[in-house]
């Protein structure tokens, strides 16, 4: 049976003014981020998933709270839902590297899984671990619908491995998730479909 699994990036962090790489950094939401975080709950009420999965970064966990608060539901954690980790990039901003290291951000511009960061997590594993996270959820639901908090390029490299698309287009097919938006897909054993990306939560804005 299908399972239908409502993706969420967590609201806004602290580093998004900066557009600085918070990968396995812990950032606080911004009040901002809260708010959105409150959005995304009453998507939840409205749209009633039966389960609230995260990843265990504080900014993914503050962000489904309210989800399963307003639902009556435990939160549970995924630890292979955690961002991808940035290495070198970690806590910089792109301009920031690109002063002292120009050519590291000319081969991450140019192919971000070939030319990744020094010292960040392989793109293939991390799009590897993501895909298996979401097929084990989707195994323990089917046939029902659930929420799922997590991060921006750990979702799109995802994406990619789920629905065959290579995984050096990530930032061009998926240019960008909003914070706190949902992408919707099914999965059915080895088989998944994009049903809708990057929609906002607000819930007059939302279908079955």
């Amino acid at each position: 049976m299908v399972a239908r699994l409502l993706l969420a990036r967590h609201g806004q962090t602290e580093w998004h003014a900066e557009n600085r790489y918070a990968g396995s950094s812990d950032v606080a939401l911004t009040e901002e981020g809260v708010r959105q975080a409150g959005e995304l709950a009453g998507f939840a009420a409205a749209v009633e998933p039966s389960a609230v999965f995260c990843s265990p970064q504080s900014r993914a966990r503050r962000t489904a709270e309210p989800s399963a608060e307003a639902l009556g539901l435990p939160l549970r954690v995924v630890d292979e839902l955690r961002e991808v980790h940035f290495g070198l990039m970690e806590g910089r901003t792109r301009d920031e590297l690109a002063a002292s290291d120009p050519d590291v951000v000319a081969r991450f511009l140019a192919d971000p899984v070939t030319g990744a960061f020094p010292g960040s997590e392989p793109p293939g594993e991390a799009a590897a671990r993501g895909a298996r996270a979401l097929r084990g959820i989707a195994a323990e639901v089917p046939g029902e619908t659930v929420l799922v908090v997590a991060h921006n390029t750990l979702i799109r490299l995802t994406l990619c491995e789920l629905l065959g698309i290579p995984l050096e287009t990530y930032r061009t097919v998926f240019p960008r998730l909003d914070n706190a938006a949902v992408t919707e897909i099914a999965i059915d054993g080895t088989h998944t479909g994009l049903l809708r990306l990057n929609q906002p939560a607000r819930t007059r804005y939302w279908t079955p």
